[in-house]
């Protein structure tokens, strides 16, 4: 075969390989931005009627963070697996499962139905779409920048960071359509579930997709070693990298907490405290991610021209001084400064999601890197990301309706996370074929003894 030939087929692989991670990183931000939505707005009284309406909807977003609480048993064993037999298999299984979970949550009785198996059954139907999720997550992530050329692993990874705003524009269109155009009574009855159920068209496409990408370049390589024979990944990851799962679960904290205080808690705070109507709420959210596409570009693009470690500082810096005026705008009712402090702030909390995932793969040689990627991922999402909801509505209440006690938390979340960013070290330009064999032959390993990673030359 030609160099011209070998570019070419080289090229369709690795857009074939994006194209392949997006799509399960949109079917995945939708099925979230659909059911966060609706956990703040009408799940409440369809699976939890019998309770007053601050405890069913504490209860409706604690259902939203059981889907998070699973992710990490889905990281630990897909992660595990994906180290050990590829990550291409992987990805046909996760999102074959996580479509058919939200399939099956757009059918499911409701409270009035079946009575107290509705929320149940959300729940496990939550459990197994955020088993997956766990797996697929990461996993997509890796199957894009493993094909990634050196000098465009950033701007790939924006790629994937643009698919959750993308999404969540895609999600919060069609509710405000829908409650547009139907009636209060037949969108609680019937209109909430019509996204979930046609969520499953992109399982399909997804699934096709999959099966024509090929391994990554790094496993391939990595398959040429015993270390894939012989080693354990997740004992591994935890073993000789549980520094760097720590720091980056911890850096993660920051983004995930702040994002879905907006995607999810803001939402019942316009509707429901400002008495703002829904179809606003679902309005302000889309022209935020407008932003956050731009957000996500930018960090990753900026990232391979400046560093990960600057790019990422930049985003944590705006976001920490968003906190402090971003519900006193909102309390102003008006239109325009709401969507302006809330595309801001989503704009660059998704400008550090745009980089998390070319970062976290450059953090890990090889043969640990899908486990102690989930790991951290999933991780942070599990501490910070899925109670922040809850905890912000427990916040409000104590504090007796003043948004001061959710800042405070916030802010220690966002200082704590830039603190991780300032000392992690720079990945930009790694190799991404490198392993790890002697932290599974001898019990000795680079990054223990304070060592650089190798650089490609």
């Amino acid at each position: 075969m030609s160099q011209l030939a070998q570019h070419q087929s080289g090229t369709a692989m690795r857009t074939r390989a994006v194209t392949a991670a997006a799509i399960g990183t949109a079917l995945e931000w939708f099925d979230f931005t659909l059911y966060g939505a609706l956990a703040a707005t009408v799940l409440p009284k369809l699976f939890f009627p019998s309770m007053d309406p601050t405890s069913a909807l504490l209860a409706s977003l604690a259902t939203f963070g059981v889907g998070l609480a699973a992710r990490p048993l889905g990281a630990i064993i897909c992660g595990h697996l994906g180290d050990k037999v590829g990550r291409r298999n992987l990805m046909l299984g996760t999102v074959s499962v996580m479509g058919l979970a939200s399939m099956f949550m757009g059918v499911l009785p409701t409270y009035a139905s079946i009575g107290v198996w509705a929320p149940v059954l959300l729940v496990v139907l939550r459990i197994l779409q955020g088993f997956a999720l766990g797996g697929e997550s990461t996993g997509a992530q890796l199957m894009a920048i493993e094909h990634a050329s050196p000098e465009r692993r950033g701007k790939y990874s924006g790629l994937l960071g643009l698919c959750s705003p993308l999404s969540q524009i895609l999600a919060n269109g069609v509710l405000l359509l829908m409650s547009a155009t139907l009636s209060t009574q037949a969108f609680d009855s019937y209109g909430w579930r019509v996204p979930f159920v046609l969520s499953f068209i992109l399982v399909i496409v997804g699934v096709y997709i999959r099966l024509k990408v090929s391994e990554t370049p790094a496993f391939i390589e990595l398959r040429k070693t015993e270390v894939v024979h012989v080693g354990s990944p997740l004992r591994d990851a935890l073993r000789f990298h549980w520094r760097t799962v720590l720091r980056w679960m911890i850096f993660f904290c920051g983004p995930a907490a702040l994002f879905y205080l907006i995607v999810v808690f803001s939402l019942s705070y316009i509707t429901k405290t400002l008495a703002i109507p829904k179809q606003t709420g679902f309005l302000l959210l889309m022209g935020a991610n407008v932003c956050a596409i731009v957000g996500a570009l930018a960090g990753g693009m900026l990232s391979d021209r400046i560093g990960r470690r600057k790019a990422l500082a930049i985003g944590s810096i705006a976001t920490l001084l968003m906190l402090f005026f971003y519900f006193q705008i909102l309390d102003t009712k008006s239109f325009v400064p709401m969507l302006a402090a809330m595309g801001f702030f989503l704009g660059f909390t998704q400008f550090q999601s745009g980089i998390q995932p070319v970062a976290f793969a450059e953090a890990f040689p090889t043969n640990v890197r899908y486990s102690g990627s989930a790991l951290a991922y999933t991780g942070a999402n599990l501490i910070a990301g899925g109670p922040m909801p809850v905890l912000a509505v427990w916040l409000f209440s104590i504090c007796s309706g003043s948004p001061w006690g959710v800042v405070a938390v916030c802010v220690v979340f966002n200082i704590i996370s830039l603190t991780m960013i300032l000392t992690a070290p720079e990945t930009l330009g790694i190799d991404m074929n490198r392993t790890d064999p002697a932290a599974k032959l001898s019990g000795e390993s680079e990054y223990l003894q304070g060592g650089v990673p190798s650089r490609r030359t």
